[in-house]
C-alpha cells in the first residue's frame, strides 16, 4: 500500500446518525472526537478535506411532511440540525489543533461564516478543514445532494461517503447475511439498480462532474486514512 494519498482534495459526507453512536438522539462527543481524529489523520497526510454532515440525529424535515406539516419549514429545521452537527465536529477538530472553519448555506454571521466558493477555496488553500453546514440552503434537497454540489464547487477528486457498512452490498447486509459487497460500480449502474448509496440527484451530479464516490464504514477508526492511501474495504463508484 502506498504511503502517499491517492487523493489530494476530498469531500467527506457523514450522516447525522453516525454522530449519535449508540444513543437514540443527539451527539455522542466520543464519536465526534473519533471522526475528527480520522479527519485529522487525513490532514496530517496533506489531504485537503471538506465535510458535509447530515442532521438526521437531530431532525428530519420529511418527518414533518409525513404528518401533514409544511415540508419547507421541516427542511429548514433539518438545516439547523446540520449546523449544530457542524459546530460539534468543528469543536472536536479544534481540540486536536486542526484549523477548521464552518461555512453555512444559511447566513448566521454570529455563529459561523457564510458559504461561498471563493471562501471555500481560500480556506482550503490555508490548510483548513472546511465543514459545510445548512445543506444546499434550499428545501427539497438532501445533504447527499449538498455533498455532491460542494464537492463539485471545491474541485474535490472524490466524495467519501461514510456509512454504517463497509461499502455497497447487493442487499442490506444487516437483513440479508448472504449479501455480497460490490467492489466497483459505475454511477449509471447505481442509478439503474436503485442502490441506496446517495439519492438520485447526488449520484447524477457526481457523474456529470466525473467525481468518484467511495463508500466505506465511518465506524472503523483509521479507515478514512487507509482508504485515502489505496487500502481498506470500500466500494468505488466511478465511470473511469
Amino acid at each position: 500500500m502506498s504511503i502517499e494519498p491517492v487523493y489530494k482534495r476530498v469531500l467527506l459526507k457523514a450522516s447525522g446518525e453516525a454522530l449519535m453512536g449508540s444513543q437514540g438522539f443527539g451527539i455522542d462527543v466520543a464519536v465526534a472526537d473519533r471522526v475528527a481524529s480520522d479527519i485529522a489523520e487525513a490532514r496530517h497526510m496533506g489531504v485537503e478535506v471538506g465535510v458535509v454532515v447530515g442532521g438526521g440525529n437531530i431532525f428530519r424535515g420529511v418527518a414533518v411532511a409525513s404528518k401533514g406539516g409544511d415540508r419547507v419549514t421541516g427542511d429548514h429545521m433539518g438545516m439547523l440540525g446540520t449546523i449544530i452537527n457542524a459546530l460539534a465536529l468543528a469543536t472536536s477538530l479544534r481540540k486536536l489543533n486542526i484549523d477548521t472553519v464552518v461555512l453555512s448555506a444559511i447566513s448566521m454571521p454570529e455563529i459561523c461564516e457564510s458559504f461561498s466558493q471563493r471562501a471555500t477555496l481560500y480556506h482550503l488553500s490555508m490548510g483548513r478543514v472546511v465543514i459545510f453546514a445548512g445543506g444546499t440552503g434550499n428545501p427539497f434537497f438532501t445533504t447527499d445532494s449538498a455533498a455532491a454540489l460542494r464537492a463539485a464547487e471545491m474541485g474535490a477528486e472524490a466524495i467519501f461517503k461514510g456509512t454504517q457498512v463497509d461499502g455497497i452490498y447487493t442487499a442490506d447486509p444487516k437483513k440479508y447475511p448472504d449479501a455480497t459487497r460490490l467492489d466497483r460500480l459505475t454511477h449509471q449502474e447505481v442509478l439503474d439498480r436503485g442502490l441506496a448509496v446517495m439519492d438520485v440527484a447526488a449520484v447524477a451530479l457526481a457523474r456529470e462532474n466525473s467525481i468518484p464516490i467511495i463508500v466505506f464504514s465511518i465506524h472503523e477508526k483509521g479507515g478514512f486514512a487507509e482508504i485515502l492511501t489505496g487500502g481498506g474495504l470500500k466500494t468505488i463508484v466511478s465511470d473511469n
